[in-house]
């Protein structure tokens, strides 16, 4: 006998409804991102989303992106995140972990009005930089890809397997290379600044007076026999100002110029679902010295942090954030083996998100801790 699929999937919705959660959440989802044609596949890993998105004009003109993100069942909020650029149009063009100023972060709401209605509608801004508000998100839930790909086997059996997170990554290594870390090269040639020393006094050139080298003495005809003196003209010394020493002004400290200067990337979005963020600092894999500078929204918070196997604590209180808040990892250094590395693991009461930090001398870690849509009404 031939059980229904329906029937299969109301007997494991309430065996187990977190897995319901998943599969309503898991699937295709098309219409408009910023105004543009958006084609989203996101699947449910853990407390995690991954999955792929399509930035279209037709099936031969797009953008794809691989994508990560958070879904909290109990407030239906979803948080995801253009990560990699993975092809554009229909040239292959990897652009791992680099700025991205097309690259977006969507904060949206799951919403089921009727049985076979899902949505999920939000804002979208700018994934490197918050203030940059790209416009509204509205997404339908599909049954059938327009873009045929790797997640189409994921999402078609992940009642039957494919919701095993071992397969879910595996499937990721196939669209997503693993991440090289960035090459280092050459930095970028700064301006020369000049040095805080204690001031020197000026060197003011020697003047030398018109005249005063050996002056070739003009003798007449002589009209006697006694050698007539020549007089040779006065010499005056010119007037000249005072020199005033140059005024040496205070360059900004370090670290704010390393943050000022630096582009901001994206490593990952700690959502805000708690009274309290607390975030904690590793040195990634190996020890080797890196020492990292934070700054929030703008403003130094902590600096000289060596990272270590041990952690280093930082708590925020959720009360005093904002609704989209951005936490910058600055390298200060980057260690003996570049670039500057840190495993931060951030626990949001029950929740605890991990995420690997990147940072050089050209781009800093960005972290953006937001208001899921569903609390900004509360």
């Amino acid at each position: 006998m031939t059980i229904p699929v329906r029937i299969i999937t109301v007997i494991l919705g309430l065996m187990f409804p977190w897995l319901l959660s998943a599969q309503t959440i898991t699937g295709v989802w098309r219409g408009k991102i910023k105004g543009a044609q958006a084609e989203v596949k996101l699947v449910k890993s853990g407390d995690n989303l991954v999955g792929v998105a399509y930035y279209y004009q037709n099936k031969n003109r797009y953008k794809r992106y691989s994508v990560k993100g958070h879904f909290d069942p109990n407030t239906n909020a979803v948080i995801w995140w253009d990560e990699l650029l993975l092809e554009e149009m229909t040239k292959s063009r990897p652009l791992p972990f680099s700025a991205d100023p097309e690259a977006q972060l969507m904060v949206a709401d799951f919403n089921c009005p009727g049985a076979d209605e899902m949505y999920l509608d939000g804002t979208s801004s700018s994934r490197d930089n918050k203030q940059k508000q790209n416009g509204n998100v509205h997404l339908v839930k599909m049954d059938k890809p327009l873009f045929r790909d790797e997640w189409d086997f994921i999402i078609d059996n992940y009642f039957v397997g494919g919701n095993d997170p071992q397969l879910i990554d595996s499937v990721r290594l196939v669209a997503v290379a693993p991440m090289p870390e960035e090459p280092m090269g050459t930095p970028e040639a700064s301006p020369a600044r000049p040095p805080l020393t204690a001031h020197q006094p000026a060197t003011v050139p020697a003047v030398t007076a018109p005249g005063s080298g050996q002056p070739s003495a003009s003798i007449p005809p002589a009209a006697t026999s006694e050698p007539v003196a020549a007089s040779a003209p006065p010499v005056t010394a010119p007037v000249t100002a005072p020199v005033t020493p140059p005024t040496v002004k205070a360059a900004p400290p370090a670290n704010e110029i390393k943050f000022s200067s630096r582009k901001n990337v994206l490593q990952t979005v700690i959502p805000i679902t708690a009274k309290t963020i607390e975030l904690r600092f590793y040195d990634n894999a190996q020890v080797d010295g890196d020492s990292i500078a934070l700054f929030l929204n703008g403003k130094m918070l902590l600096q000289h942090i060596r990272l270590t196997e041990q952690p280093y604590i930082v708590k925020l209180d959720a009360s005093e954030l904002g609704d989209d808040n951005e936490l910058v990892m600055v390298a200060e250094n980057l260690g003996s083996i570049p670039p500057n590395t840190s495993f931060m693991v951030a626990e949001v009461g029950d929740k605890r998100y991990e995420a690997r930090l990147f940072a050089n001398e050209n781009s800093s870690a960005l972290i953006r801790i937001v208001r899921p849509a569903a609390k900004k009404e509360e």
